[in-house]
């Protein structure tokens, strides 16, 4: 874990806050890894205190537990907390890109991340791919107008990747994410609120009859971190 990719004017506790976030969603810390402070203060030169604080808002994003007897760990989903996960997602993900088409977002964000996601992939640097393709995702539903539709789903795809590394490993590999993608992309570019929810929906629902049955207890993404984030 380094600073290298974090916001230089943010403060400690959002830098560490940042570290940590990416690294559980690399898939460089496990499902059940434990937290330590010192430890994590000692690789980024921190003192505990902000390291603390970060902890904390991570566990009300989900991605981390806080338990009495063994501190901080990252939480492990199993597969009826995942299917909840992702029927959240079904739920409100296509209605935010509805409502950001019909406001007139942005989408330079949104074409910018899945160039990025594509080049990530053709040079074999999955984890890249799956932070593009997650900001690919986020770009799509920003112009929603509505702060707390934003945040919730934010949160959700947080979640979401602590299943969709372990998700893609059962599976036995690629889909046709990148066109499903391109897919949305277009019906959004055209102004197509309605097509681009619908297409989001077939795409989130996709992942869930492929994968969700084929998960089996807990959800450790220890194989290749390579989620294409869905």
């Amino acid at each position: 874990m380094t600073l290298e990719h974090v916001d230089p004017l943010a403060n400690r506790t959002e830098q560490a806050a940042s570290v940590i976030r990416r690294a559980i969603l690399t898939g460089r810390l496990r499902p059940g890894q434990p937290l330590v402070e010192s430890d994590i203060a000692a690789v980024l030169g921190m003192s505990k205190t902000p390291i603390r604080e970060a902890l904390k808002t991570l566990v009300g994003s989900g991605l981390v537990v806080l338990s009495p007897y063994r501190g901080a760990s990252v939480r492990a989903m199993d597969t009826d907390a995942a299917t909840a996960v992702y029927d959240m997602r079904l739920l409100l993900e296509p209605e935010g890109v509805r409502r950001s088409v019909r406001n007139g977002g942005d989408l330079g964000p949104a074409r910018r991340s899945l160039d990025l996601a594509t080049a990530a992939g053709a040079a074999g640097d999955t984890a890249e791919m799956s932070l593009h393709n997650r900001d690919f995702h986020r770009a799509l539903y920003m112009a929603c107008g509505n702060p707390i539709l934003i945040r919730t789903l934010d949160d959700l795809k947080d979640q979401a990747a602590l299943v969709t590394v372990s998700g893609w490993r059962s599976t036995g590999g690629t889909c046709d994410e990148a066109d499903e993608h391109e897919g949305i992309l277009a019906a959004a570019a055209a102004g197509d609120a309605n097509r681009a929810g619908q297409l989001l929906a077939a795409h989130i629902s996709g992942f869930i009859k492929r994968v969700l049955p084929a998960l089996d207890g807990h959800v450790d993404p220890a194989g290749p971190a390579a989620d294409r984030t869905h």
